[in-house]
């Protein structure tokens, strides 16, 4: 693998705080605990689905695993310089290779309830596995042509068209014809209540 993400080591720091074991979390965020180690060791590229699972299931914003300096003032970037990228695996049971590089536009504010990315997709052609997750998604084209399964429903975006949807709906987002593209998303999950593990 290429790539290897260092969310995982911030969930597993957040788990730990909350003193929770991976069993209960499985069972919580109805992941499989051999994903979840994957996760957390930095082993598997997530997709932004169990992601967002994870950070329901912990009471804690998505964002909250790529923060890194927190501040509450207003985040700038300039003239598009934006230092970290996380790499994604665009399906839940592909977890070996990024198809999808988040650029965060909000890292770092600590009270912001969207998390706002400009995204490099580069997947593949082929059968793609719908996911879900509470929240909300708007997605404008900035480069090349994307391809969103939503539902029963397929819809092909070009540079300057945009979608803004339920992610409750089973999706998927890829690249038309696995040409590459650049979107901008912002991505809404609404934060759960604290779950009780005892």
């Amino acid at each position: 693998m290429k790539e290897k993400n260092n969310i995982g080591a911030k969930i597993k720091e957040i788990r730990k705080l909350k003193n929770i074991n991976l069993k209960e979390l499985s069972n919580k965020s109805e992941l499989s605990v051999d994903l979840l180690k994957n996760i957390e060791n930095g082993e598997s590229i997530p997709s932004l689905s169990p992601l967002t699972k994870i950070s329901k299931t912990l009471g804690v914003r998505i964002g909250t695993f790529l923060d890194d300096d927190l501040q509450n003032g207003p985040v700038i970037i300039k003239d598009g310089e934006i230092k970290e990228v996380v790499h994604f695996s665009g399906e839940e049971s592909k977890t070996t290779k990024s198809a999808l590089d988040f650029y965060s536009l909000g890292s770092g504010k600590s009270d912001r309830n969207m998390e706002p990315f400009i995204i490099d997709v580069h997947t593949e052609k082929g059968d793609f596995e719908l996911s879900y997750h509470e929240g909300e998604e708007f997605i404008f084209v900035l480069e090349g042509i994307i391809e969103i399964k939503y539902g029963k429903d397929t819809y092909i975006l070009n540079a300057k068209d945009s979608i803004y949807y339920d992610s409750i709906v089973p999706h998927h987002l890829h690249s038309y014809n696995g040409e590459k593209s650049k979107i901008l998303a912002v991505i809404y999950s609404p934060l759960a209540e604290q779950e009780n593990f005892n």
